[in-house]
């Protein structure tokens, strides 16, 4: 636990993402999991780019139930962005090799919305990066792919995988983000709701 924060919620992770888990862990909190009952990810047409992850990771949220009034419940909805075009999972190895060549010697943007949830409320905000591929091979797209089975990634890679060593060439804002949770935003929120308390 971070001796900074007064940990007076019991923490609610609504992910079954690793990789959200294992930053939550390594921010020092104690949380359980409870898998979000949010299925199909729905949103309306004529959002803004940066109010889809916040619109999803409400619907979490809205869909996750709390089970005492001493919970904090957290969700997230990461999506990735290429020219105005969402880039979500995809769903098979064609999907992925297309996404990571729109990406390949290109700018994209990497959202994650984040929703609180407690007894008194809703609380949403977005942390936004932009990331830089130089230019990757079809044969370095199809080693990636062939080894690391992105499926279950937004726009098709991880940033913390060979794909990230070799093909990501700048970042500007938060590394953590594009990994799946902006932990410093995240801190930030929580230090001052549980300080405020």
């Amino acid at each position: 636990m971070i001796s900074t924060l007064n940990q007076t919620y019991q923490f609610v992770l609504a992910s079954k993402s690793p990789r959200r888990q294992q930053l939550l862990h390594d921010l020092g909190l104690q949380f359980i999991v409870r898998k979000s009952k949010l299925e199909v990810e729905h949103y309306p047409e004529n959002l803004p780019e940066q109010d889809v992850a916040c619109e999803l990771a409400r619907k979490k949220a809205e869909l996750t139930e709390l089970k005492n009034d001493n919970e904090l419940i957290i969700t997230a909805d990461t999506i990735v962005f290429h020219k105005g075009t969402m880039l979500g999972k995809p769903k098979h190895y064609s999907d992925a090799f297309q996404m990571l060549k729109l990406l390949s010697n290109n700018t994209h943007s990497v959202i994650t919305g984040i929703c609180l949830k407690d007894k008194d409320g809703l609380e949403s905000f977005f942390t936004e990066t932009e990331v830089h591929f130089t230019t990757i091979s079809d044969a370095e797209i199809r080693n990636y792919i062939e080894r690391y089975k992105p499926y279950d990634k937004a726009g098709a890679y991880g940033i913390q995988e060979w794909i990230g060593y070799v093909g990501i060439d700048y970042i500007s804002g938060s590394y953590y983000n594009v990994v799946g949770l902006p932990v410093q935003h995240l801190y930030q929120k929580l230090k001052s709701r549980l300080n405020d308390d």
